[in-house]
């Protein structure tokens, strides 16, 4: 049997067309589909053909995670590091956690409900 694949996560966001944007220029990623959604939301799939993040939002999203709740973070492998750091933060968000270890290069980030990046290069 052939190893299974990460096909998409989802995360609760409080604008996903915000954060896609951002996913666009930092990943070289593409709206697969948007629309209406459970619960009365919306929600932007965005990614590559074969892999997706599903940003949803409703009335009730409320953007205030912390680290490790609901999840560490989502990292990213880039082709050039320094320009994705340029990207975030012309965004207004702050890159920090700037690291050189085995096996890359590496930055952290939180968007602005409080959801962690890593963006790494190998």
């Amino acid at each position: 049997m052939p190893p299974a694949t990460l096909e998409h996560a989802n995360l609760t966001v409080t604008d996903p067309a915000r954060l896609a944007a951002l996913l666009t220029d930092l990943c070289g990623w593409h709206v697969r589909w948007q629309g209406p959604s459970m619960n009365g939301g919306h929600t932007i799939h965005i990614g590559s053909d074969a892999q997706y993040l599903a940003l949803y939002t409703n009335d009730t999203a409320k953007g205030d995670y912390s680290k490790g709740q609901p999840l560490n973070h989502v990292a990213f492998v880039v082709g050039d590091l320094a320009a994705a750091e340029a990207q975030v933060t012309a965004a207004g968000l702050k890159p920090f956690g700037h690291d050189d270890y085995k096996p890359g290069e590496r930055f952290y980030f939180f968007d602005w409900d409080g959801i962690e990046y890593e963006v790494v290069h190998y």
